[in-house]
């Protein structure tokens, strides 16, 4: 019983991402997504776009790191990824949040889910660059179809949305050539500034 009321209180722990709001908006563009609708996007576009990956990928590999990525913003809070200055101070917040969160579950589930969570930072498997070019993708995505309001609300330009997600191509060039597609769109739009 001390395994399974663990288990249950990470569920009801985790149920939290669901207040964490994000910067980007969902695809009409009314209210800020939150960071449990961006895990379950992520997961779903892993399953469906893993044919696009640079190199064989384990999916459910992948689909367990998107689903679990984001936990740690329950205590750490969302970084907007063009803020570079706030994304530096965040690594540490974040596994000190890891620490807590995993630290919830049964040792062996803790230690399994952490693993994923480090590799999915790490940028080092196929299955994690695989994950970021996802992570990367998905508020590219959001932006175009709400018409850069992100974008736009936090003065970011088309040279800094290119710099910051061209790792797309690491883990789909395919990925990253449809990203940079939408890109150029949403600056002859007038969505994103040159």
């Amino acid at each position: 019983m001390d395994r399974l009321a663990a288990q249950l209180s990470f569920i009801t722990e985790i149920d939290r991402l669901k207040g964490v709001l994000r910067q980007n908006r969902v695809l009409r563009g009314e209210r800020r997504e939150n960071s449990a609708e961006h895990g379950w996007q992520l997961a779903v576009m892993a399953i469906v776009l893993a044919e696009h990956a640079n190199e064989p990928i384990d999916v459910a590999r992948v689909v367990r790191m998107t689903l679990l990525h984001d936990l740690v913003e329950i205590d750490a809070g969302d970084t907007f990824v063009y803020d570079t200055v706030a994304r530096e101070a965040q690594a540490a917040v974040e596994a000190a949040a890891a620490e807590r969160i995993f630290g919830l579950l049964p040792a062996d589930q803790a230690a399994e889910f952490r693993a994923l969570w480090d590799e999915f930072e790490s940028f080092a498997t196929p299955e994690s660059r695989f994950a970021k070019a996802l992570d990367r993708l998905a508020p590219v995505m959001l932006n175009c179809a709400s018409e850069g309001v992100a974008w736009r609300s936090h003065g970011v330009g088309a040279d800094r949305v290119l710099g910051l997600n061209a790792r797309i191509a690491e883990g789909s060039q395919a990925l990253w050539d449809a990203a940079r597609a939408m890109i150029e769109e949403a600056v002859r739009q007038g969505h994103l500034s040159s």
